[in-house]
């Protein structure tokens, strides 16, 4: 597979940019928006004109800018903002302490240094207490044994289980509510059994986390805004 990128204008509208991908299984054009960080990617055959490509593009720029215009715009992390934190809103506030802590329904982070980076720092611990709970819980109940556990910052994916068993999961996951992040841990653990997704994973699934359905479609409907949320100053 190859890739390159290529950019849309428009007079008076910001420029759109597109990343093409030439595939020798893609059998006819595929264009996806990602709702996640809103990256264009326009999968096209490999022997596939570029400017019949290019004419498509254009065709379709309403759409585009349509979709883009829908997803969750940044919010930059500051003091006084409302941050979810499994699921509760809680206001960022600076304080003479060394360590970011929950008061009541604030969160607290030092005064010295970027008030973002220390609650970023402040999720990515909870997340990783919460996420390796979860995971021995699951793990326990299949009798399996995952490997290592590991917490990134995808776009793609809020999960993954590699062939060797270790999971990755995104630190984000821990604004959700807890039964989105318990849904998640789940969903990975359940990949120990089955490297697949069939009918006998959902099983698996569903063993682990009846009702696991409504965190699943709260992550489709409701996980771009979680990496809306801009923690660098």
């Amino acid at each position: 597979m190859t890739e390159a990128t290529t950019t849309l204008n428009a007079p008076g509208l910001p420029s759109l940019q597109i990343t093409w991908r030439r595939s020798r299984r893609a059998r006819r054009l595929s264009l996806r928006v990602s709702r996640l960080d809103g990256r264009i990617t326009l999968t096209l055959p490999q022997s596939f004109p570029l400017r019949e490509a290019e004419a498509f593009l254009r065709e379709r720029e309403p759409w585009l800018r349509g979709v883009l215009a829908s997803l969750p715009l940044p919010r930059a992390v500051e003091p006084g903002m409302l941050l979810p934190v499994e699921g509760v809103p809680l206001r960022l506030q600076p304080a003479r302490l060394r360590q970011p802590k929950v008061e009541g329904d604030r969160l607290l982070v030092p005064q010295r240094g970027a008030p973002g980076r220390a609650a970023r720092a402040f999720l990515q611990l909870r997340a990783r207490d919460r996420l390796a709970e979860r995971v021995a819980h699951h793990a326990a109940r299949l009798g399996r044994y995952p490997g290592r556990l590991t917490l990134r910052d995808t776009r793609s994916r809020w999960g993954s289980c590699s062939a060797a068993g270790d999971l990755m999961f995104s630190w984000r996951l821990i604004m959700a509510p807890p039964e989105v992040l318990d849904y998640v841990a789940a969903h990975e653990v359940a990949h120990l059994e089955h490297m697949n997704h069939s009918p006998a994973f959902w099983g698996a699934v569903e063993r682990l986390m009846p009702g696991y359905a409504a965190p699943r479609r709260w992550l489709r409907r409701e996980g771009g805004t979680l990496h809306s949320y801009r923690f660098d100053p």
